[in-house]
């Protein structure tokens, strides 16, 4: 443990001296309470019932003020949390273009991904997001909440299970919206990036009337709007990262339409790209003895490509619709009303309609691209297979129509190449997210209690308008009759029918009551014996059905679908002591009921000692769990699948030149239909912390806390988990394909059974993760009076360890590495994460210096299966960069990444505001990562959750404030 404990200060130093450390105005909380000489007022902080004078709790708690988020620079939400330093691995950005839950955004705190953290608004539970993080993990989106609604955010970073329940178990983000406004004030700003794209605008308004004291009441309405464009691959794909020819750094050209990476280093076709790839003309091939060496088994259908020319790499087709950045436009309105009742009662109501758009797609470079004429549907028992059965192409007999106009020229059978014109070259889905939320609470003293009590009714509808899917038998059927033209040009009526455009409503409803009642008890040590008593309902509804035209099994998509409830009851209760000067103790425990599954019963407690006003003590001991949720033990299902695996029967031994192997067959990644269970019990952890909190001299505050999280019977998929597991695929029945002659030719013939389309796999519980870090807070203030004040905030994470044991007793360490990989795109799971604030204020100017620091991570994740530099491509992220090939060293690492943010803000009277930001200041491009799969369709090679901002590049905004 000593030398565990030692290494974090070198960490910080080192990152100190690089200059590398990462922004978001974090001020501590501990720096809240040195602040100023405002009057002392009891507040209740997260993670506790019982309200203080003391802000600094036993719990490691960071605090944002509204001051703070608007020094940041940020223009939302999810990009100011995006930058936390305790934000690890499972996060998920909206620059994810092939998520599960498009267009949406959650914080994973201490990486153990985003159903552990719980995210509350005002103290209270929201709806999740309908569309569940690899359709299985409920998370609250938190890039629908707006910035002027914001009054502040605590990160808890402790478990509360014993204080909230259910998904506290790495900690929680608690919300804080405005409680009143008086006054009037208005603002605008806008943005752009210099590379192109992404340029972004901002308004709101704000007013309020009725002084609470005077009136007796207070009413508010804030509104606001904000619109982010799109920025394409193609604004970026001069850079490395976004470029997918990778033959100058050893590996394949991946290129659209580019031939030379299916072919290996005698000529002969590869399984990269279906063996040959669409160009940007439509061409048949025939296979005739395997190879693409005679232009003879070639007939191009436009004179704009040729046989020459196609393979020089002079048909290649750009990718201009894929996302880096989705287009979005949020419109948010929060009215509140607070009335003074009799007493010293007082009721607060809010509404709340939170708005937002985004057009997502999952790429034109996908793998099972589909927006080429070759096939990947398949449809068996009435189930989709989602993009298994990958059928090289479309096949036509000699002398066979193809479509208006053309027939097959060749000597032989010949399949199609080409993209099909006139339809969304993507998957495009155009999602449009409402949440709504009808809140009211209610506070104030009775028989010496303090009480409050709170209800709400809120609810996620997520419509989404799909387009770019193909109906395959549709298309296959107009190509045979002539009724299509591959070269475009068609009647609308026939692409509605290839291509039909179609939607779905997902919906998602949290109704819940609170009530907590505290009071002083008796006198005992050295202070009051404060209790607690709570009580907690809520009801959450799930209806997220899968689209009529996924379901049927008429388009191909990862179809996933949610339909369930759960009912929780819960009491629970905080007990607060002072047995001997300067120690503080907290006792808390919380029974829950649920119906899914039963009971759980979480204790915790804590501590915090300060023997002098320069040094204190706090430590903490809880337990906690994660309730099954309906994706997990309702009605759902959803496809999954592992990494590249060799067919059994089709190509047991994985080699692609042995005789009688289908070469197609040895890579697959077979899809798993995944059920849920009834009988699963929920997960369970532990956690401890310990910390230290000195104050040397006056305005310099910093804290150091230890961490240690435990997670058991943790909810896992049997498939790969489970030993002695044996998934039985269903079959589709077989067709012609290419088979190994044994002397690297192929030769057409039918295989003895079909290819996988797939196999059940149901939830268990199984499995653990550890983890356990340091982290580390400092904040100082240095007045100089007529000069002004200097501000500086620090805020680290250093991971000791990250474990995965599986269900077998295998322990993976994955600390530093791109591990868990099965989560949220391959996130990666830097060991150092940390953020640094610089601030100066003078008179009316207020100048803030962010610098983002994540440290440098391997591209290796043994837990599946990659184990050296050349598997990191293939097992790691499924990708093809490397493919039969050697991959460079350096592309085992993600290097460290830092990015530096200014924002200045000039105070012209005391209505007027001006600011002015500039975003990643030094322009840093992200570094290249291959093991990464959260942007596979559009085939780009960064993090999109870890260095979102490099791809972004240097953005700059203006804006102004008027207030009267």
């Amino acid at each position: 443990m000593k030398l565990r404990m030692k290494s974090m200060p070198d960490a910080i130093l080192q990152v100190i001296a690089s200059g590398a450390f990462t922004v978001a105005a974090i001020t501590p909380a501990m720096a809240q309470q040195a602040a100023g000489s405002e009057p002392v007022q009891k507040v209740v902080v997260t993670g506790s019932l019982i309200s203080r004078t003391d802000t600094e709790t036993a719990t490691p708690v960071q605090v944002l003020t509204a001051q703070d988020i608007q020094r940041s620079g940020k223009t939302s939400v999810a990009e100011l949390l995006s930058d936390l330093a305790a934000n690890g691995a499972g996060t998920l950005g909206t620059g994810f273009s092939g998520a599960f839950a498009n267009g949406a955004s959650g914080v994973s705190l201490r990486g153990l991904t985003v159903g552990a953290t719980l995210v509350l608004v005002d103290g209270h539970r929201l709806a999740p997001y309908p569309l569940s993080d690899d359709s299985q993990r409920s998370f609250v989106d938190v890039s629908s909440i707006p910035f002027d609604a914001i009054d502040s955010i605590e990160i808890l970073k402790s478990g509360a299970s014993s204080i909230y329940g259910s998904d506290a178990i790495a900690g929680v983000v608690n919300i804080k919206l405005k409680k009143n406004l008086n006054g009037t004030r208005v603002s605008a700003e806008g943005g752009d990036t210099q590379h192109g794209g992404g340029k972004t605008k901002r308004a709101s308004i704000s007013t309020g009337f009725g002084d609470l004291d005077a009136d007796g009441y207070n009413a508010f309405i804030t509104a606001e709007w904000r619109r982010q464009d799109a920025i394409k691959v193609s604004d970026r794909d001069s850079n490395d990262w976004a470029n997918r020819d990778w033959r100058s750094r050893g590996g394949n050209n991946l290129t659209l339409g580019a031939p030379v990476a299916g072919l290996d280093a005698s000529g002969k076709p590869r399984s990269i790209n279906s063996f040959l790839t669409a160009a940007s003309t439509p061409f048949l091939y025939t296979p005739g003895t395997g190879t693409t060496s005679n232009a003879a088994n070639f007939q191009f259908l436009d004179s704009s490509c040729n046989y020459t020319k196609y393979m020089a790499n002079g048909c290649t087709v750009r990718d201009t619709v894929s996302n880096i950045q989705p287009q979005s436009e949020n419109i948010n309105v929060l009215a509140g009303f607070t009335k003074k009742l009799g007493g010293d009662w007082e009721l607060n109501a809010k509404a709340s309609l939170f708005q937002r758009n985004s057009i997502n797609n999952r790429g034109m470079g996908a793998i099972y691209s589909p927006i080429s004429f070759a096939g990947n549907t398949t449809l068996v028992n009435g189930v989709l297979t989602a993009g298994v059965n990958r059928i090289a192409s479309t096949t036509f007999a000699q002398g066979a129509v193809v479509g208006s106009g053309v027939t097959n020229g060749l000597a032989g059978a010949a399949r199609l190449y080409g993209y099909i014109p006139g339809v969304d070259p993507t998957n495009t889905l155009d999602n449009t997210s409402k949440t709504t939320r009808f809140a009211a609470d209610v506070h104030g003293t009775a028989y010496g209690w303090d009480v409050n009590a709170g209800a709400g009714i809120t609810e996620v509808k997520t419509d989404i308008d799909y387009s770019g899917y193909i109906d395959r038998p549709a298309l296959y059927a107009a190509l045979a009759n002539g009724t299509f033209n591959v070269l475009g040009g068609n009647d609308p009526s026939v692409l509605a029918k290839i291509s039909p455009r179609f939607s779905n409503s997902l919906d998602s409803k949290l109704n819940y009551l609170d009530a907590v009642a505290s009071r002083e008890l008796l006198q005992w040590g050295a202070g009051p014996v404060a209790l607690a008593v709570g009580a907690h309902w809520h009801k959450r509804e799930q209806n997220s059905p899968p689209a009529g035209p996924t379901l049927t099994g008429q388009v191909a998509s990862t179809s996933a679908f949610v339909i369930g409830d759960e009912t929780n009851t819960a009491i629970f209760s905080e007990l607060q002591a002072t047995p001997i000067k300067d120690l503080e103790l907290h006792l808390s425990g919380r029974y829950d009921h649920y119906d899914t599954y039963g009971h759980s019963f979480t204790p915790a407690a804590s501590f915090k000692w300060a023997p002098t006003k320069q040094i204190g003590f706090r430590g903490t001991f809880a337990k906690g769990f994660r309730a099954p949720n309906p994706a997990e033990v309702g009605n759902a299902g959803s496809f999954f699948t592992f990494n590249a695996i060799p067919d059994p029967i089709l190509c047991p031994d994985g080699n692609q030149n042995t005789k009688g192997n289908v070469p197609s067959q040895c890579a697959i990644n077979p899809p798993y239909v995944q059920t849920t269970n009834k009988d699963l019990k929920p997960e369970k952890s532990k956690s401890y912390t310990f910390g230290v909190i000195v104050e040397p001299v006056k305005g310099l505050n910093a804290t150091l806390d230890y961490y240690y999280i435990e997670v058991n019977d943790q909810i896992v998929t049997a498939a790969g988990n489970l030993p002695g597991f044996v998934p039985t695929f269903v079959r589709v029945p077989a067709t012609q394909m290419d088979i190994s002659n044994g002397d690297g030719t192929t030769s057409v013939g039918t295989p003895s059974v079909g290819t996988a389309a797939y196999a059940i796999s149901p939830y268990i519980n199984g499995g653990t993760t550890k983890t356990d870090g340091l982290e580390a807070d400092i904040g100082y203030r240095w007045r100089l009076g007529d000069l002004g004040t200097i501000r500086a905030n620090l805020s680290a994470t250093h991971i000791l360890s990250y474990k995965t044991i599986a269900v077998d007793g295998t322990t993976y360490e994955l600390a530093g590495t791109q591990g868990p990989s099965s989560v949220s795109g391959a996130t990666g799971n830097p060991k150092d994460r940390a953020q640094l604030t610089l601030g100066y204020a003078r008179g009316p100017w207020d100048l803030n210096a962010t610098i983002n620091y994540t440290s440098s991570f391997s591209t290796l994740d043994e837990s599946v299966g990659a184990t050296s530099c050349d598997s990191t491509g293939l097992d790691a992220g499924g990708r093809t960069y490397f493919q039969g090939k050697v991959q460079p060293a350096q592309y085992c690492r993600v290097s460290s990444f830092t990015t530096t943010n200014l924002n200045l803000q000039y105070k012209v009277n005391q209505n007027l505001t001006l600011r002015a930001a500039i975003l990643n200041l030094f322009d840093k491009q992200p570094p290249i990562d291959v093991g990464t799969y959260g942007n596979a369709g559009a085939q780009t090679s960064y993090n999109a959750s870890l260095h979102q901002a490099g791809a972004i590049g240097r953005f700059f905004s203006v804006g102004a404030a008027y207030q009267f």
